[in-house]
């Protein structure tokens, strides 16, 4: 155990205890969540991310040892295991080292080289092989010219296939040149000859070359598409000569024998043939690898960051799903996200009803006293947006505006949940409704919907889906477990992204408060059906109950820590929660000290002095709300040079995609994010964040506008 542990360890640069005990928790039943928030004291405040790549790379690394010890014991049975083919395939890091030691034993299809086997030649290649300074080549050969070898050029050739496969089979060869390639080869890109790209999507890579180790992930995911299209031919351009003049050396260690001429001959074959193909296409596969992953990396932090907008409070809420000949659906929502009315006014052509329209409206706005309103981003976005900005402003009214994204608002409004929710109801009206409670509460909203459908991600449909599956489904569950739940009004397909929870589970949670009302204390849910021992440890802080007399129950305090949170609140003379003097109580306390004092550890404690100084605070309400509006911004308004506030819709590896209230997002591009030089976007924006830009750039024809944040 302790060699898979130490690389996993120094990657991450953290110790090997730590390492060790997240693998005994996660070996124990414990869920990555339940890890990382409830037991700090034994990771030494490892968070989620660590522990789910020490949790993968601790199976890659069980997988690696296994197919060391296969292909020991393969080769083992072939009677040619030595001690140091032991040791070299023990020191092997990756399962590719350990396939190109394995590559020479393996049970080989037809080639030329086992074809000249067949023939009885590998005699003729191992004498060549060992670099003889005097004899006659021809004459060594016509030895083996019988049967099914008609003459000496035969035999020398299938001699020469022979050495071509053995330089092939030359692990470290092998890794030298994948070595190279990787940190040295540029890719060369050129459009294909008669090759027909009608939006011109790949112009900028027509004549395009960049360093291999230097390519973005974007760049890398974007040639890969082209050339499936068949729109660009890629190559890998590198020094191949070195390889050949090299190999020659090793073979011959530098000295001048009768064989040089032909063993060069054999070297080029292989290389050319054999080596240099199957190396291209992993570099390049690795290439893919890493650019997906990166891509993934992209889609999982934008998810994280769209379900972690702060949500709204104390609004009634309009909900609009904008159309053309189908009429603008509308949905009011209370301020718990109840539908109170569906209906629907066709202001746009064909049907152009606009004054009944206005008139429905006003009368909305006054039943329900709508104080915010939710438009759908697609189809007759802006026009609805344009309409709804007037009323406001002839009016006088009270009331802004957002517009919210309808991403997998239609699969969802299609699906069983919102069937099940709303029988009764249109796909587009239910579509409206989800519209108004993305704005209410981004996550209770999303969580229902496919996160592939949320469109925050860039070139996903180019990426293996059972790991974007796993890596969205990883972001959802980190993010409903920061945020907590309310075990009274969450949803069944929110709970089941609690840790320990199922889908099972969640629903005998829902079908047991529909039977027994409210859940009033934190141990009521020992009697949920299904929810056991285990389930309950690691769901528990998880659940938060507001109408709890404990109060406690109402925070992110676990249960196991209830006693000591009770000696340090009376230690710190707080009498509850609610205590005025509380923040003065907290002034300057110190966890380490008072671990000490408690017998406890100063993770645990520093969590529970955070916990008391905000105890019912939303984790949501550090991170931007949705950007509001009283007035629409139309192309025709912009100026270079004009600061306007957006929000930051989608960030990709070039940079970031901000709604300023045109059709078209406005993109910010990396350049341009910062005076300073950054890696990633990341760096300085995320999903959902409310930003100042200036603009840089507009172009009237193709409806797009540059921006900048630099200021």
């Amino acid at each position: 155990m302790e060699k898979l542990i130490k690389p996993i360890a120094a990657t991450l640069s953290i110790g090997y205890e730590q390492v060790k005990n997240t693998l005994d928790l996660l070996a124990d039943g414990n869920t990555i969540p339940f890890i990382a928030r409830y037991r700090k004291e034994v990771t030494k405040g490892l968070d989620e991310e660590q522990i789910r790549y020490i949790d993968e790379q601790y199976q890659y690394q069980k997988n690696l040892a296994k197919r060391k010890e296969d292909v020991k014991r393969l080769i083992e049975t072939q009677g040619k295991l030595t001690e140091e083919l032991i040791a070299n395939i023990d020191a092997c890091e990756t399962l590719a080292m350990v396939e190109d030691i394995y590559r020479p034993y393996q049970q080989k299809r037809k080639t030329l080289a086992t074809d000249a086997i067949a023939k009885g030649l590998k005699p003729l290649a191992e004498w060549i092989v060992t670099c003889p300074i005097t004899g006659n080549i021809p004459e060594k050969a016509s030895g083996f010219v019988s049967g099914e070898v008609a003459t000496i050029e035969e035999a020398i050739q299938g001699a020469k296939d022979i050495i071509a496969e053995i330089v092939s089979d030359d692990a470290s060869l092998r890794k030298r040149i994948r070595e190279y390639v990787f940190s040295e080869a540029k890719m060369v890109v050129k459009r294909k000859k008669n090759a027909v790209d009608e939006e011109m999507t790949y112009r900028v890579y027509y004549d395009y070359s960049e360093k291999c180790s230097l390519m973005a992930a974007h760049r890398i995911m974007a040639i890969d598409r082209g050339e499936r299209e068949k729109i660009l031919d890629v190559t890998l351009d590198y020094n191949r000569e070195r390889f050949a003049k090299y190999q020659l050396t090793v073979m011959t260690h530098g000295k001048a024998t009768i064989v040089n001429e032909l063993l060069d001959e054999a070297i080029r074959d292989g290389l050319k043939r054999l080596v240099y193909p199957a190396i291209d296409r992993e570099v390049r596969s690795s290439m893919t690898d890493k650019a997906q992953e990166k891509s993934i990396d992209v889609f999982s932090a934008n998810l994280e960051r769209l379900l972690l907008q702060a949500p709204i409070t104390n609004a009634m809420i309009l909900g609009v799903d904008p159309a053309y000949r189908t009429g603008c659906k509308l949905a009011v929502i209370d301020q718990t996200g109840k539908l109170l009315h569906i209906d629907v006014i066709y202001p746009h052509p064909p049907v152009n009803k606009r004054p009944d329209a206005i008139g429905k409206l006003l009368k909305i706005f006054d039943e329900y006293k709508i104080t915010l309103i939710a438009i759908g981003n697609g189809t007759a976005s802006r026009e609805t947006e344009a309409l709804i900005a007037e009323v406001i402003r002839e009016q006088s009214l009270p009331i802004r505006y957002a517009m919210v994204s309808e991403a997998g608002a239609s699969v969802y409004s299609a699906g069983d949940l919102a069937r099940a929710e709303f029988p009764h109801l249109h796909v587009e009206e239910r579509s409206a409704v989800s519209i108004a409670r993305r704005l209410l509460d981004p996550l209770s909203e999303l969580i229902k919907i496919d996160p592939k459908s949320i469109g925050v991600g860039q070139y996903q449909h180019d990426l293996p889906p059972a790991r974007l599956v796993e890596r969205l489904d990883f972001a959802v569950v980190k993010t409903v477990n920061r945020v907590g739940a309310d075990v009274n009004t969450a949803s069944e397909e929110l709970l089941r992204h609690i840790a320990g929870l199922n889908r099972n589970v969640a629903k005998a949670l829902v079908s047991y408060r529909d039977e027994n009302g409210f859940f009033t204390d934190r141990k009521q849910l020992a009697k949920v059906k299904g929810l056991g021992a285990k389930a309950f440890t690691q769901a528990a802080g998880f659940l938060r109950i507001p109408q709890a007399k404990n109060e406690l129950d109402r925070t992110g305090i676990h249960p196991e820590s209830y006693a000591l949170t009770q000696q340090i609140m009376s230690e710190l003379n707080i009498a509850s929660l609610t205590d005025e003097s509380r923040s003065q109580a907290l002034a300057n306390q110190s966890a380490e000290e008072i671990a000490q004092r408690l017998h406890s550890d100063p993770y645990t404690v520093s969590d529970i002095l955070t916990i008391l100084a905000s105890p019912f605070r939303d984790y949501r309400a550090s991170f931007d709300g949705p950007l509001l509006h009283s007035d629409i911004v139309k192309l025709e308004d912009l100026k270079i040079g004009l600061t306007l506030e957006g929000t930051v819709r989608n960030v990709t590896d070039f940079g970031a995609f901000v709604d300023i209230g045109l059709k078209n997002d406005g993109l910010v591009h990396v350049s341009k994010l910062s005076k300073e030089r950054i890696s990633s976007p990341y760096e300085k924006v995320a999903v959902g964040d409310i930003v100042n830009v200036t603009v840089i750039g507009i172009d009237t024809e193709r409806h797009k506008v540059s921006l900048s944040m630099i200021d």
